[in-house]
């Protein structure tokens, strides 16, 4: 339990303020505002009222979004027919795919005709999702929902039957130890008819329902990755408006999972990053300096060259497809969006899936409300999932990254046959057997990786990438970084693996200090780019993020 829902509190200061709603969704992303976007419609079609409050953690919605991206527009031309006309920006489509085989000094393009489908852009767009978040906000107030940006849902609210009811956001002005301070104020609760959890990938609250209502049982582990990307503004003579280029290759091992995007977007500017997969074994890989290191490589620093790097960021991503989908409701609610888990890995998006399932949970909300249905379970919600395209996408995705896992070659073949030969439906599912944080090799298992240092103008250090983020955390509030034993870090995270926590995290947070028998783990929780890796990597399972101050964090511009 985080100390800013200490219990103690309502004794002191309560009881707290609540506020009632037809449908409370936890999360300004594409999944929730869709959600709430599509509540709204249809009511407006059917003559009724509905209530729709939407509540998001960073100080506006968009801040905290990160994603490549390259959007399919299925969703949205469900969602707006008239996207164009209302101004939507998706603005640049996709002109060309490139996709190379890096090897430390060379690359081997692929020729097109040999790319499987879901490695084909016509049609999609190169975007940035937190503007189209931003978009997707204005359009949702404008026909009513309540959005509470800068409030952080912190504690699941449940009534005696253990159906959730809502949630409580975190309360604020608590200092370090966790006192109230002359600024406290309490957590306010939000309570509704049906609440429906959009908080992203490994999202806090979304991880306690699966754990208490059992909704991964029988399913495979979650797996996930870490997608780290700058965004560039480059030479104009350089720029090629929809030019999509992804690579697989150095400079990660042929063992590990992991691949690269570069995308042409609008205005001279580029979106660049890099996705390792969580289940790898080496602890002294460096998702950061991998990425760092592959934008030096000879076919892709021409792009930056001259160019100036205006923002960075850093968050994880749900990629265990549909052998690890967790089961979707639970009594008073629903998972949507990547708090779920729909990203087609293969594909390398997630924005259509969620918004998609955001949609076709409002349907069954709404359909619950009209018939005075209140905190049971929307079953509906899962039958349409299974029916939709949404689900068949999906199915002809899920062995891609079973496949990818087994190694870079092994793997490219059998997608090949997968995607190619089979179309997707092959008559045999693949599964995941571990899930990330289990995945470690003992240091002394492994061969350290030594970093070139970086130039300062095409690679750079954690800390002045943290800067260019926006991140800003109250110094003066717990650190919602937290372990669960304190002396777990030195005895078996560094004693065994070498301190993986300095390495995975892209953002600085974890520092082991002091030298030989007297180092400890010094969490400067103030960086926190709220990617989730800590909590998805820790081998022991020893670090739990919870929720920091509402507004607190990232704040993203264009990304």
């Amino acid at each position: 339990m985080s100390p800013s829902q200490n219990p103690s509190f309502l004794e002191q200061y309560g009881p707290r303020e609540a506020m009632d709603y037809d449908v409370l969704i936890v999360g300004a992303g594409p999944a929730g505002l869709s959600a709430a976007i599509r509540l709204k419609q249809l009511a407006a079609e059917q003559g009724r009222e509905i209530s729709v409050c939407v509540l998001e953690k960073g100080s506006e919605p968009g801040a905290h979004i990160l994603s490549g991206a390259v959007m399919d527009p299925r969703a949205m031309n469900e969602l707006f027919p008239d996207w164009k006309e209302r101004g939507a920006p998706l603005n640049t489509a996709v002109s060309e795919d490139r996709f190379l085989f890096l090897t430390e000094t060379g690359a081997v393009a692929t020729p097109n005709w040999m790319l499987p489908g879901c490695f084909q852009n016509h049609g999609n767009y190169v975007i940035s999702l937190g503007n189209v978040v931003r978009w997707l906000a204005q359009e949702a107030e404008a026909v009513g929902v309540e959005i509470f940006p800068g409030f952080a849902a912190a504690e699941i609210l449940y009534n005696e039957q253990c159906a959730v009811v809502g949630v409580a956001t975190g309360n604020l002005g608590v200092d370090r130890e966790g006192q109230p301070t002359a600024e406290f104020q309490l957590g306010m609760e939000l309570r509704a008819k049906y609440t429906l959890f959009a908080e992203g990938a490994r999202g806090h609250l979304g991880k306690q329902l699966i754990a208490g209502y059992q909704l991964d049982a029988g399913r495979d582990p979650q797996t996930y990755g870490i997608g780290i990307k700058e965004l560039w503004e480059i030479d104009p003579a350089k720029h090629q408006p929809g030019l999509v280029v992804h690579t697989a290759g150095w400079p990660l091992d042929s063992a590990t999972y992991g691949g690269s995007f570069l995308y042409h977007l609008e205005n001279n500017q580029v979106a660049v990053g890099y996705v390792v997969g969580l289940a790898y074994e080496n602890p002294y890989l460096s998702p950061f300096e991998e990425f760092q290191r592959y934008k030096t490589h000879p076919a892709i620093r021409g792009y930056f060259e001259g160019g100036k790097r205006i923002s960075y960021g850093a968050r994880a991503i749900t990629a265990g497809g549909l052998q690890s989908l967790p089961k979707l409701t639970f009594p008073g609610g629903a998972l949507i969006g990547c708090d779920a888990g729909f990203l087609n890995t293969s594909r390398i998006k997630g924005s259509h899936g969620a918004m998609k399932s955001g949609m076709m949970a409002a349907e069954a909300a709404f359909d619950a409300i009209t018939h005075e249905r209140a905190q049971d379970e929307l079953t509906a919600y899962a039958t349409a999932f299974e029916q939709s395209w949404l689900h068949e996408e999906l199915h002809v995705a899920r062995n891609f990254k079973p496949w990818m896992s087994k190694g870079l070659y092994l793997g490219t073949l059998m997608v090949g046959i997968d995607q190619v030969l089979f179309r997707g439906k092959a008559p045999w599912t693949l599964h995941h057997q571990h899930a990330d944080h289990e995945c470690l090799k003992p240091a002394a298992e492994c061969t350290p990786i030594v970093y070139p240092k970086p130039d300062g103008k095409i690679s750079f250090d954690r800390l002045s990438s943290v800067f260019i983020s926006n991140t800003n955390h109250n110094e003066h509030q717990p650190a919602h970084l937290t372990l669960k034993d304190a002396s777990v870090p030195t005895a078996l995270n560094l004693a065994q693996y070498a301190g993986p926590e300095s390495r995975y995290c892209p953002a600085g947070v974890y520092e082991y200090i002091g030298e030989g028998t007297d180092q400890r783990l010094q969490i400067n929780a103030q960086n926190c780019v709220h990617c989730k890796t800590c909590d998805i990597k820790d081998p022991s399972q020893n670090i739990v993020w919870v929720t920091p101050e509402g507004g607190g964090g990232p704040n993203y511009s264009g990304m």
